[in-house]
């Protein structure tokens, strides 16, 4: 009968999963814990080869230079899946849980296909005792399905561990999160081999994270935390979103609301700043898994209220998509668009439920010509989020690469343009020389401002008729 390791010394981790969640976080864990092997395997062969190179599958600010302090010493990054899972004491699973897009749930549920065929892997592979860290969000009672489908497809004398240990990490700030958490979360079974378990992952963040700082809870309460902490969150874009329609109805500036109410110590500040909507691969994701929960529970109520948050949040896309179509005077076919970023947010080239693809379709919709520039997102990551999230390709719409396309060059992107849109809140946005846009501009040049970077009556006094979330002038 084999037993869990006991010492950090010679520990070996297993991550399977070289994307957002496990590269990252394995990376910093190998920096503070060098007497710990860490290895990230994944079955594509050119992610693992990105990993491995000087051009990195990711970008997060200061992320490469960890990665080449520690790569190669007690860091590794391979495709050979069972053969590291064999070697290793913890196993992250940190693979991709997409919302179903069939079958019951679809649209709601996450789809965990992903996590049962790790079970499965890491059951034909384990000749010793494995402690298995869930750190892909996943649905309440996911640890459950894993211990039993573990159970049925391995040698009776090989032991398991379920943990629950949720990612709090915000891409663009990523490295940030990791080497200064606000809590790292750990949930396991509350008997003598769960709290053994739970005690050496603990051991293993104590490495560089306060003891205060890290949480214990049962395997249910830390499943269920990482839902409601994005619900919550998420809730609040939402909410500020709302209250900005209603801002420019009544001709109040929803900045000055926002920093009257986030002065409330009970509210606090943080998320209440309005956009054109929030997007990334968690928030709505999270939000509808969690509706999911509430219905499968037969908490109808509870799932409509969270419901209710994506709701507003596709209504601020459509909201302002619409604006720039009446203030262009209700046409903007084969009208030149300038759509200055693309990414979900700043400092990021992740596409996923990207508001700016939202935007894009409706527009597109109308037959207008957009010209994205965004200093990381490239042609393919823009046409693969416009296929896998709102399925427009050149099947379903022919003219999709005349209509939009990737321009580097802010000023040639907005050369003869009828308007310009903020789409991500990228500091350099805030610098370009406007002036000398406005003049290569059609007239009357508009900017219609998703994320209220910009100094607006500098760009009136210019000559652009301006627009801007829960704002008017």
């Amino acid at each position: 009968m084999t037993t869990f390791a006991k010492s950090l010394d010679g520990l070996k981790i297993c991550c399977i999963g070289a994307g957002y969640v496990g590269g990252p976080t394995m990376t910093i864990l190998a920096e503070h814990c060098p007497q710990i092997r860490v290895c990230v395997v994944d079955i594509s062969q050119p992610r693992i080869d990105q990993w491995n190179s000087d051009n990195l599958p990711i970008y997060e600010p200061g992320l490469k230079k960890i990665v080449e302090e520690v790569r190669g010493k007690n860091l590794f990054f391979s495709t050979d899946v069972e053969g590291e899972i064999e070697k290793a004491d913890i196993i992250f699973v940190a693979v991709n849980t997409p919302t179903k897009s069939y079958g019951i749930g679809a649209g709601s549920a996450s789809n965990v296909k992903n996590i049962e065929l790790c079970a499965r892997t890491i059951a034909k592979c384990a000749k010793s005792a494995k402690i298995i860290v869930e750190k892909s969000t996943v649905p309440v009672e996911t640890a459950s399905a894993l211990k039993r489908v573990l159970l049925a497809n391995s040698n009776g004398d090989v032991k398991f561990q379920i943990l629950s240990n949720p990612e709090f990490l915000a891409e663009g700030t990523a490295v940030k999160d990791l080497e200064d958490p606000s809590r790292v979360l750990i949930g396991g079974d509350q008997n003598e081999e769960g709290l053994e378990a739970i005690a050496l992952l603990v051991e293993v963040y104590a490495q560089w994270v306060p003891r205060d700082k890290i949480l214990t809870t049962n395997v249910w309460s830390s499943e269920l935390s990482k839902l409601v902490a994005n619900a919550y969150l998420a809730q609040r874009i939402s909410s500020i979103n709302s209250i900005s329609a209603l801002c420019e109805a009544t001709k109040a500036d929803v900045n000055e609301v926002a920093r009257a109410v986030g002065t409330d110590r009970r509210i606090g500040s943080a998320f209440l700043r309005a956009s054109v909507g929030f997007g990334g691969s968690c928030f709505q994701k999270d939000i509808l898994n969690l509706v999911y929960l509430c219905e499968s529970f037969g908490l109808p109520e509870v799932a409509a209220y969270w419901r209710g948050v994506i709701t507003m949040n596709d209504y601020q896309k459509e909201r302002f998509a619409k604006k720039m179509v009446r203030s262009m005077f209700n046409s903007i076919t084969g009208k030149r668009i300038a759509m200055f970023g693309f990414a979900f947010k700043k400092d990021t080239g992740d596409t996923r439920e990207t508001a700016a693809a939202y935007v894009s379709k409706y527009l597109l919709d109308e037959r207008a010509k957009i010209h994205v520039c965004d200093p990381k997102v490239t042609a393919e990551d823009m046409f693969m989020e416009f296929k896998y999230t709102l399925n427009i390709t050149e099947d379903t719409l022919p003219e999709l690469k005349s209509l939009i396309s990737i321009n580097n060059d802010p000023y040639d992107a907005a050369k003869g343009a009828h308007a310009i849109a903020i789409m991500t809140e990228w500091d350099e946005f805030k610098d370009y020389d406007y002036k000398r846009i406005y003049e290569s501009m059609q007239k009357p040049a508009f900017i219609f401002d998703g994320r209220n970077i910009l100094d607006h009556k500098k760009l009136i006094d210019i000559g652009f008729e301006v627009h801007a979330i829960g704002k008017t002038f």
